[in-house]
This record gives C-alpha cells, structure tokens and sequence, in this order.
C-alpha cells in the first residue's frame, strides 16, 4: 500500500447515501448546501487587519469565495490539485492507468492528500505573504496569524466537504454549485443594484440604474457603456446555451433486439465547463501570487499600480476592456496587444486543458467504446469489437475536444473584453453550469417532481 493511500485514509470525507436518492432528497440537500456556502461567505475572519486581497474581488467569484471571509481559500485548492495531478498524469510523470478501478482509486487517494497540502499550503501563503494580515494593534502578531490561518485551513477544508455533500447527496459538484452561486450573485448585483460606486458615489452600482440615470441626464457615453454590457452579457448566454444543445449523434442498436435502437450523443463542448474552469483558477493564483509575491517584495510576476496589473506577466493574464477603450478614446496598440495574447491565453489554455481532461477523466474513444458495448449497444453494419467502435468514435471526439475548448476558451474571452456585467468567464461558467442541472434533473428525475415542476422542466405531464 502507498503512502499517498494510507495518508487518504486518515483525511475526512462525505460518505455516500447507501440507498438512492429522490428528487426531494437532493434538492434539499443541495439548497442546504448552497445555504451554507452563502453564510459562510458573509463571515469574517476573526482578527483580521489589512485585506491586500480585495482588490481581487472579481476573481474571487470564479474561485468560489470571498477574501476576507472564512472562506477566502474558496475551490482554489480544489481546483489546483486537479491542475497539478492532470499535468503529472498527461505527461506521464505519474504512471497511472485511469482507465482501470484500481487506477481511478489511487488517483482519488492522491486527490485527497494533494487538496488537502493546498488548503493547509495557501493558508499559510495567503496570511505570512501579507495578503491577509493581523491587527495592528494585535497583542501578539504571531499568535493572530496562527489564528487567522487555522480559520482559513477550517473554512478551505468547510469547503471541500461541502463539495463531497452536493457531489454524493446533491445534484452535482459542488465547485460548479459555488461558481454558478457566486457569478449570479455578482450578475445580479452589477445590474440591478442602486447603491453607489464605492469608486464613483455618483453613479449607482447596476448597470440598469445607470442606465435610467444616464437616460435622464443625457449621458450618452454613459448610455453606451450601459447598454454594451448588458448587450454583451446577454450574447455570451445566447452563445453558451447554443453551444450547449449542440451535439454529434452517433446510432446504435442493441445487439440482441433487432428493430430497436438508440443515439449516442458526444456533445461539441465534449468537456463542458470543465477547461475553462481550470484556465481561469490557474489565472487567478497567478494574478494572487503576483500581488502577495510583490507585498513580500519579490516581484517576479509583475507589478501593479492603483490596483491594476502594470507590469510582467500579471498584466498579461489581466483582461483589457477595449469596448470601453474604443468610446473613451483610449484604444491603442497596447491594448490591442494585450487582448490578442489574453485571448489566444484562453483558447490555447482551455484546448491544453480539454485533452487532458479527456485523459484522466475517462472520457477517452476507448472508455466510451466500453460504455456503449457493456450497455448491449453496437453499431449497425459493424462487427461487436471494442477496436472497431473507438475507431468510429475516435472520428469525433479528438476533435469535439479541442474544439469545443477552444471554443469555451472564445466565448469567455469575448464576455471579458466587451466588458460584460460579470468576467466571461464566470458567465459562461454560470450559464453552462445551470443548462447541465437543468439537464441532468430533467433525465435523471423526471417522475420523482410534482407534476407542475416536471412540466416547467419539459417533461410530459
């Protein structure tokens, strides 16, 4: 037995129902969830001095959490994980046959101590980096750190059970819960909220209000912006659910039953959500590591100025607004230049990270080959061999792959530089999260709703 197995089996975890589960069953348990996670984000961190973080705000949402609160670690942990373990797999450095049981268990063992070592990691980085310091007037510095980081160890690892409850009892993961939760709280807020600007007292949060101000004074830059935003959040919804239903079917029978017969269907965003998610954590922790780098003095990742990313790679990582640039006047060669790499970052970025998903987890033409024959489907006209089905699915999907991420990669990248209500990428996380609940009760839990609900959902009365 490995050390990284008998580690695991020392770490807490969710364990599954033992029978399964109804409709009512997991809409509870996931609004308890989503409850939770809501609560938790409005918490302080007890002794907490400066938040050199909160400047990050947007980028918060798409990790799941809230600087400053109990669960300022939000998925990043998580998330970073799987990054590292998918690299470590796809390129071979872990020799692991995620194909096989005893593979997938050793690789979720590993999983565990790896989110574990980033949740107890980024703590301490986040608290002795000076991203979230102690009062000043503190009696003992360093004991306040210890306690500022032990809550955060509490709230990270809050978080990753939490994700185990909506993962075995709940509808879904828990990471796209908490991203799909935190991007519509930020949507809805950017625009309907009439409160002032913290950066502009003048000029009301929402952009529907200013909308209505603009409007009224006869603002028609104002009228623009406003209308841009809504305009390009709108778009990247339309597009995302377009992309969402579209999809390649492959016909099948059963073997042993002639006349009968199903479609099988490979979607064209064949790894979802999933590439995107990783492209914009990995993002994030740059653009966290840069500021904490450069609190501590070093730093290597670039530097920033009144709050934006100035120099290095963190600028180049930082999304450039050239809707606004071009109707203020300030659209240059520069910016021009930042959103080709930013976006070129994206689309490269979530194709990279859609194949070695593909990989590890076993959605490969050879995994699904086995899923459809252990289902009693094969093809008509073809023999019943696993070899000659991942032949013909191997037709498709290399290519669904990388080009339903590069394509997750485009949407995202044209919601953050038409200067949507939200980062692109958080809508598009938002929207493609939603449509996959929205798919996966309305197959799963059809008969278990009530009979208005099942109709609301698209089932037959």
């Amino acid at each position: 037995m490995s050390l990284t197995t008998k580690l695991s089996r020392y770490i807490p975890e969710v364990a599954g129902p033992e029978k399964k589960l109804t409709f009512n069953d997991k809409l509870k348990w996931t609004g308890l969830i989503l409850l939770m996670y809501f609560v938790l984000l409005h918490i302080p961190l007890y002794g907490l001095g400066q938040n050199a973080l909160s400047q990050f705000e947007s980028l918060s949402t798409i990790l799941g959490a809230s600087f400053g609160s109990l669960i300022s670690l939000g998925i990043g942990p998580i998330v970073t994980a799987s990054i590292v373990l998918q690299l470590l797999v796809g390129s071979g450095i872990l020799n692991m046959d995620i194909s096989k049981p005893e593979g997938r268990a050793k690789f979720q063992s590993l999983q565990k101590v790896f989110i574990l070592a980033f949740v107890l990691f980024e703590a301490f980085i986040y608290v002795i980096m000076g991203g979230l310091t102690p009062l000043a007037t503190a009696p003992s510095y360093g004991l306040m750190q210890a306690i500022l980081i032990l809550q955060l160890i509490v709230g990270g690892y809050m978080i990753v059970l939490m994700d185990g409850v909506a993962q075995k009892w709940g509808f879904g993961s828990g990471v796209s819960l908490f991203i799909a939760a935190g991007v519509s709280r930020e949507i809805f807020i950017a625009a309907f909220s009439p409160f002032p600007s913290p950066l502009n007292p003048e000029v009301p949060v929402g952009k529907i209000p200013y909308l209505i101000q603009a409007l009224g004074s006869g603002d028609a830059t104002g009228v623009l912006l406003s209308v841009i935003a809504v305009a390009a959040t709108v778009l990247v919804f339309v597009m995302s659910i377009y992309g969402s239903a579209m999809k390649v079917e492959i016909p099948l029978s059963f073997g042993r039953v002639r006349g009968y017969g199903m479609r099988w269907p490979l979607k064209f965003l064949y790894t979802s959500n999933i590439p995107v998610i990783l492209v914009a954590a990995l993002m994030a922790n740059v653009q966290l590591w840069a500021r904490l780098l450069e609190n501590y003095g070093y730093p290597l990742l670039g530097t920033f100025a009144n709050g934006a990313p100035a120099t290095g790679l963190v600028k180049w990582v930082n999304t450039p607004n050239i809707v606004q640039s071009a109707v203020l006047g300030g659209l240059n060669g520069e910016i021009m230049l930042q959103a080709l790499v930013y976006t070129t970052m994206l689309i490269a970025g979530s194709a990279f990270f859609s194949v070695l998903w593909v990989k590890t987890a076993n959605m490969s033409a050879e995994a699904q080959a086995k899923q459809i024959l252990s289902s009693g489907l094969q093809v008509p006209g073809f023999r019943r061999d696993p070899r000659v089905l991942e032949s013909i699915l191997n037709r498709y999907i290399p290519g669904l792959t990388v080009m339903g991420g590069a394509t997750v990669g485009l949407l995202a990248a044209i919601a953050d530089l038409m200067g949507s209500l939200s980062r692109g990428t958080g809508i598009l996380l938002a929207v493609m999260i939603i449509y996959q609940f929205y798919e996966k009760i309305a197959k799963e839990h059809a008969m278990d709703m009530h009979p208005s609900l099942r109709k609301m959902m698209g089932g037959e009365e």
